[in-house]
């Protein structure tokens, strides 16, 4: 380390010594990992991190230690008296714990392709977390995101929980229902959203306002101000896409009576014949999203792995969750700091879409204070949209109180009200075969 560090070093260090945050991060093994940890770097100042504790599992050792021996460079390179832990151990990360943020994926990307291809077998829509795929991945993920939840409880009951885990609104909703853990769901679409806008007008991203109206990967846009003026109609015009959705044009009529920019994961209920063909002639072809994911991991833990570098390689926003870590940089740093800044979270309805019950977890803009998220009133709810999102969210709440009772009833009950299922007999040829397919990860269903 040079003498400019080491002096650099010794400046944080009081200030770290004296109010430090320790973080946890709960799949710390993850290729988005380099990205929080920038965003650690860029804004320590705000954000004064003592300790990072990366947690991941035995079969994720190696990426832990690839992704983490980076992190350590980059806390190096940056001369900050961060120190980094490498762990399978989950309990000693948590204790204490300031924050704790979870981007685990239960069963891990094997898992992901049987949910995107066992309901195109059935001639339904396979995507991981929308329909069938992402009930399942809710089934195996909830139980555990709850375990790890009693861990909070016991060793840092004033921790923050901040979920980015998909689906992130069902996870968040489970979460707020199942235990006491201060909890907070983000997802990387609406930050994508306002640097698109931010770019496309070439301002600043604090001004941009866009107003989003729904659930986790199923919301609409209703406002969109650049510096007070009303771009709406613009978007309406260019709307948004995203990595890992494939690019398919609106309809320009709909849009425009539509009077909202729908989220990209929206196009699976409203051109679901079209986005199934296409999911379809990939099947046959051998291509599935979860394989072209596999691809881009390994070759960005060939990255990773190298000894030179020390920062985080460009590449990673190609990943179609690009930008997760950077709007759980920006929570932690709202939360730590009390900014009262506003961000689009999932959060515990509590009366904001008057159709939806109180403990509904509903995605929407949110002033950030010290003490939590605060939802902020809604200016304009697309009254065409409020049939899909009830129908969704009762599914939701099917599914995630039969991840944690493991009754097949509410599974078979949550299968056949999802508006992408098309009858009760597909519904249950297709849930025994998932259910039998994700055995391993599904000890509730499995073990009475």
């Amino acid at each position: 380390m040079n003498r400019s560090n080491k002096q650099k070093r010794q400046e944080w260090l009081i200030l770290a010594t004296n109010q430090g945050l320790k973080i946890a991060v709960i799949g710390g093994g993850s290729s988005y990992t380099p990205e929080l940890v920038e965003g650690f770097i860029l804004h320590y100042k705000e954000l004064p991190v003592r300790e990072l504790w990366l947690v991941d599992i035995e079969p994720g050792l190696r990426k832990l230690n690839i992704v983490g021996n980076l992190a350590k460079r980059m806390v190096e390179k940056s001369g900050l008296p961060i120190e980094v832990h490498l762990t399978t151990d989950r309990r000693k990360a948590i204790e204490g714990a300031d924050f704790v943020s979870t981007q685990m994926r239960v069963g891990m990307l094997d898992a992901r392709a049987r949910d995107e291809s066992i309901p195109l077998k059935y001639g339904v829509i396979g995507q991981e977390t929308t329909g069938p795929g992402g009930m399942m991945k809710a089934l195996r993920t909830i139980p555990v995101i709850l375990d790890v939840c009693r861990d909070i409880e016991e060793l840092a009951p004033n921790a923050w929980l901040l979920n980015f885990t998909n689906p992130a609104g069902m996870v968040t909703e489970a979460v707020l229902k199942y235990s006491k853990v201060k909890s907070i769901g983000l997802c990387n679409a609406p930050i994508g959203l306002i640097k698109q806008v931010s770019s496309k007008y070439n301002v600043a991203a604090d001004r941009v306002y866009a107003e989003f109206v729904g659930l986790n990967h199923l919301h609409w846009i209703t406002r969109i101000d650049v510096e007070g003026e009303d771009k709406l109609d613009d978007m309406l015009t260019e709307g948004y896409s995203a990595k890992n959705v494939p690019a398919r044009e609106w309809n320009p009529e709909f849009l425009k009576s539509l009077r909202a920019v729908p989220s990209y994961y929206l196009k699976y209920f409203y051109m679901t014949d079209a986005m199934l063909e296409e999911q379809m002639e990939s099947f046959k072809q051998g291509i599935n999203r979860a394989e072209v994911v596999k691809r881009v991991e390994e070759e960005l833990f060939e990255l990773y792995a190298n000894l030179e570098l020390s920062e985080k390689p460009k590449q990673l926003e190609q990943r179609g969750g690009a930008f997760y870590s950077e709007a759980a940089v920006n929570l932690m740093r709202s939360l730590y700091n009390g900014s009262n800044d506003i961000q689009t979270l999932n959060v515990a309805n509590r009366g904001i879409l008057d159709f939806l019950p109180d403990d509904a977890s509903i995605e929407v803009n949110c002033v950030v204070t010290k003490n939590g998220p605060l939802p902020l009133p809604l200016t304009k709810i697309p009254p065409m949209a409020k049939g899909l999102i009830h129908a969704v969210k009762t599914y939701e709440q099917l599914a995630i109180d039969a991840a944690v009772t493991g009754d097949r009833a509410l599974a078979l009950q949550a299968m056949v009200h999802h508006p992408l299922v098309p009858s009760v007999d597909v519904a249950v040829r297709m849930l025994d075969e998932m259910l039998e397919a994700n055995k391993e990860f599904l000890p509730n269903f499995f073990t009475k």
